[in-house]
């Protein structure tokens, strides 16, 4: 099946349930989109993976219906987690999606019925009464995966929390405040404690100022130099980055920022420094992208797929692409990322739901706390869906990325590091 055929085949899933045609591989080389058909494939897309989830979770059925399987070298924490790494997960990716306004388009019934969906799991996740209440107390896992539900809040504040009754909220608050009780690892972890203080600070509630600065100090103590953050003491060479460093740093600032917290030094200036940086880490990025939309699979959690470009994704939604890198741009090129990662038919169960692996079924590859729960964070990669259809990075000609042009044997940019 050529490229285009695939996307339109995944796209269908936005009007109605997607055939088993769309589970063919797609051919490798690029070929010219149209911009509203790559709004239908990564639309398609993020439906056919949220929808299992969001349906069962919505009746308060996922924990009956969701195939969990486990890391070969799983180290044999509480497998319940996966439920909150499941959902947690996904809301963050899906919510900026979701928070926009209704249409009567076919995207946006989709949408519309996704969102009260998330809404019925938003309050049966906290109801200690429901089948699907999540584990909120059971595990030190659950600090990581809190951090992804309250960015989902936040996010989407408007479409996901305003809607809840009081009951609803009031759960969801003691759970995240009950969770001080977990002493973060020193390492990227930092950040999940300080987002669950941000979204306190962010719905009025008392927040932690001394989690809060933790994190922004260690990040900044950490930064190594050209747009790379270290996580923890040591280097690695991964996407941690782009998994959770340089997006919930900045939703950490804004935060702060926003609601005047007490942080050493000036809010505006730390965020406008870390979304400077991000910026360069996305030039990193964009230049990993090959001529097919393959990219590499280094490091830590391999198995996360496409959310390695959340930075990319996150500044695309957020409007804050720098100037070498034009919205049509990184819109072709993760469309090239999205076509080759997600075409084989094995990156999902029979059921939807997602296996373990990198580009289809590759157990293998997973780390000892990786669970089919966790790949749930690829929907990351998805952020850029919380602009409309209007939006100039839907509408604005697609363009050659960096390594089409290089193997075209044409003109492009060179790089060089930044000192900032």
């Amino acid at each position: 099946m050529e490229r285009r055929d695939f996307m339109r085949t995944v796209a269908a899933g936005t009007a109605a349930g997607l055939s088993a045609s769309a589970q063919a591989h797609a051919a490798p080389a690029p070929m010219p989109v149209p911009a509203s058909d790559e709004r239908a494939f990564m639309a398609g897309l993020l439906q056919r993976i949220a929808e299992p989830v969001l349906v069962n979770m919505g009746r308060g059925e996922l924990k009956k219906h969701f195939e969990l399987e486990l890391s070969p070298t799983w180290d044999g924490r509480d497998v319940n987690v996966a439920y909150l790494e499941c959902f947690g997960r996904l809301m963050s990716g899906c919510a900026p999606w979701l928070a926009l306004p209704d249409d009567a388009s076919a995207e946006g019934r989709v949408r519309q019925r996704l969102r009260n969906l998330a809404l019925q799991g938003l309050a049966l996740s906290v109801d200690p009464k429901s089948p699907d209440y999540l584990p909120w107390e059971d595990n030190f896992q659950v600090l990581v995966d809190s951090a992804f539900f309250t960015s989902a809040l936040m996010r989407a504040p408007k479409a996901l929390w305003e809607p809840l009754d009081r009951t609803a909220k009031d759960r969801i608050i003691t759970r995240i405040k009950v969770l001080r009780r977990i002493l973060p690892l020193n390492t990227n972890w930092l950040l999940f404690a300080a987002m669950n203080e941000a979204f306190l600070l962010s719905v009025g509630e008392r927040h932690d100022p001394l989690r809060l600065n933790t994190a922004i100090d260690r990040m900044e103590q950490w930064y190594v130099g050209d747009g790379w953050i270290k996580d923890g003491e040591s280097f690695h060479f991964d996407y941690y980055n782009s998994f959770v460093i340089y997006p919930m740093l900045i939703q950490v600032l804004e935060v702060a920022e926003r609601h005047r917290a007490q942080v050493r030094g000036k809010a505006d200036e730390k965020l406008a420094l870390a979304v400077r940086r991000a910026q360069r880490f996305g030039e990193h990025l964009e230049r990993f992208i090959s001529p097919t939309g393959t990219f590499p699979p280094i490091g830590r959690s391999a198995t996360y797929r496409t959310a390695a470009f959340q930075v990319l994704a996150h500044l695309a939604w957020r409007k804050q692409l720098p100037a070498s890198l034009p919205e049509g741009q990184v819109r072709a090129a993760l469309t090239a990322v999205h076509t080759a990662s997600w075409s084989h038919p094995a990156n999902f169960t029979p059921k939807g739901f997602l296996t373990l692996g990198f580009a289809g079924h590759q157990p293998g590859l997973a780390d000892v706390y990786s669970n089919n729960g966790s790949m749930y964070i690829a929907t990351e990669s998805f952020l850029a869906l919380g602009l409309p259809a209007g939006d100039s990075y839907w509408t604005s000609p697609g363009q050659e990325w960096t390594q089409v042009k290089a193997y075209s044997h044409k003109p492009f940019p060179k790089d060089g590091y930044v000192t900032y």
